[in-house]
């Protein structure tokens, strides 16, 4: 048998495995790296998370996947060399970040790595002759290679090759890590995009829904880049000094995103400035103050997730909802989503015990997790979740 075959197969056969998530998203701040005690698989695993750090990217790094980043047409060239460029950095940061932890790569037995998306294309408008797709780059035999350790990576394009759109994924570690007998909850992810898993009570999947409900960050991260030389809204200062244009927010709603059925799933090629300029257009706002548009965009972001939130509040009477994602640290976003979600409670996933800013790291580790030693979960077809096994294999040597 092929050692590396072998290999992983022993790893397989153990009763747990350290596994080593990561994370890149739509923001394009920086990588984060969730280390990851797993014992047992699905909805009997057990999950430890043992360390956590998130890695901010150099400014000319950020720029340089900028650069390939949401845009219809991109130098080929440069996409090419990112691929490779993304995967050996992201290796280098784990030797590093393993280094520092005092832990030996070898005694990891796995890294799941999402990659950096560049292109996410659900069918949309496309006409049926084209599949939905999607595209992650930072290849995985890079990082094997670089780290010594077996790596799976591009996820997504198993979803999107069994059926489903290639997001949201999150449902799958959703619901065996945050399942409750007692309450419904629905679990926010508020990042570049926003997305919610809904978890009915007594860890059932009926009625179970995952899905993208609009911009998170995303918008106000482009506009303050933009208009303000800045990364992001610090603490939502500046939106907390505006007001919201109900011209301008009618407009941004108008677009038929936010009239789909859930689940759905949506990315910055569809929500950027252009998106954005071209509602200011629509409702006569091309005047507006900047401190407006940025108070606007926020309330957008409210509007996409509270609007699905309620609906389901108007079948569940027992909804919780605990947060995750960089939004969670904007005041001002959270400010707006408590004030429209008035009756719920909404909390930070740390309070069930995960770190908000680890838990999609975290949930990537259990998809790699599931694709060694776990059964494909069965989720109603509504769920728009395939039972498949994710992960393209990449050996070290």
């Amino acid at each position: 048998m092929n050692q590396n075959v072998d290999k992983l197969y022993q790893i397989a056969e153990r009763e747990s495995r350290l596994i080593l998530g990561l994370m890149s998203g739509t923001s394009l701040d920086g990588l984060d790296i969730a280390l990851c005690h797993i014992k047992g698989s699905g909805l009997t695993m057990n999950l430890s998370l043992l360390a956590f750090e998130t890695l901010t990217y150099s400014p000319p790094f950020r720029d340089e996947i900028k650069s390939v980043f949401a845009q219809k047409e991109v130098n080929l060239e440069m996409l090419c060399a990112m691929n490779a460029k993304i995967g050996r950095a992201h290796a280098t940061l784990i030797n590093k970040t393993l280094n520092k932890w005092n832990i030996p790569n070898e005694k990891v037995d796995l890294i799941a790595s999402h990659g950096q998306t560049v292109f996410h294309a659900p069918r949309g408008g496309r006409g049926d002759e084209y599949p939905n797709s999607t595209l992650q780059i930072g290849d995985g035999d890079h990082i094997a290679v670089l780290t010594g350790i077996t790596t799976l990576s591009d996820f997504r394009q198993k979803h999107i090759a069994a059926g489903g759109e290639g997001a949201p994924l999150v449902v799958y570690g959703d619901y065996m890590l945050f399942s409750s007998d007692e309450e419904d909850r629905v679990m926010l992810n508020i990042g570049g995009i926003a997305n919610f898993t809904f978890l009915p009570g007594g860890r059932t999947t009926s009625g179970l829904i995952s899905t993208d409900v609009g911009p998170g960050n995303t918008l106000m991260n482009q506009y303050m880049r933009a208009y303000f030389h800045e990364p992001f809204d610090k603490d939502g200062k500046i939106a907390a000094s505006g007001k919201i244009s109900k011209s301008l927010l009618q407009a941004l709603l108008a677009h038929p995103f936010f009239k789909q059925d859930l689940p759905k799933t949506t990315g910055p090629e569809l929500f950027n400035l252009d998106f954005v300029h071209r509602a200011q257009k629509d409702s006569n706002t091309e005047e507006l103050g900047h401190e407006d548009v940025m108070a606007t965009l926020c309330a957008l972001t409210v509007a996409g997730i509270s609007e699905s939130i309620k609906a389901l509040s108007a079948e569940y009477d027992n909804i919780n909802v605990y947060v995750s994602g960089g939004g969670l640290n904007n005041p001002t976003l959270m400010r707006f989503l408590k004030k429209e979600l008035s009756e719920i409670s909404i909390e930070s996933t740390a309070v069930l015990g995960m770190p908000p800013d680890a838990k999609e790291a975290v949930l990537f580790a259990i998809l790699a997790n599931e694709a060694v030693s776990g059964l494909p979960v069965q989720f109603p077809e509504s769920v728009g979740a395939p039972a498949v096994s994710f992960g393209k294999i990449s050996f070290p040597i």
